[in-house]
């Protein structure tokens, strides 16, 4: 199917956006995880699921778990790399794949660690924002 030059481009407008969402959810953990702020980055019924460090479903949830993760994590950078992008052709549904190095103190021992993982995220476009749906 040929796409309009317009569906391109909205198709490339959604890839930045995208990924500077990316870059504003990994900023505010890094900058001490401000709740308030990052619950904004996630559909109402937004999950973030974290594997070990539990699922969190909700704003009302994940709420709670921003607030409580500088308990856990007294310093963090996160290192995200490989960004791959895939946004479909009416630009209102993605998939975000990125890999993580992260840096981290753990809060009660104050020990330094490395974290690796993947994320794979599925994103909507809400009100002309993108924002996490999982």
């Amino acid at each position: 199917m040929n796409m309009t030059i317009e569906a391109r481009l909205k198709k490339i407008e959604a890839l930045e956006q995208i990924r500077v969402l990316k870059a504003n959810y990994c900023e505010l953990c890094d900058a001490g995880y401000s709740a308030d702020a990052l619950t904004t980055l996630f559909t109402e019924d937004g999950v973030w699921d974290g594997g070990e460090m539990g699922l969190f479903a909700g704003r009302e949830a994940l709420h709670k778990f921003f607030t409580h993760m500088p308990n856990v994590m007294s310093f963090a950078i996160h290192h995200v790399t490989n960004s791959a992008v895939e946004v479909n052709d009416d630009a209102t549904h993605a998939r975000g794949r990125w890999y993580l190095m992260q840096t981290a103190t753990l809060k009660e021992s104050n020990e330094a660690v490395w974290l690796a993982a993947q994320y794979d995220d599925e994103l909507v476009c809400v009100d002309d924002a993108w924002r996490f749906r999982r």
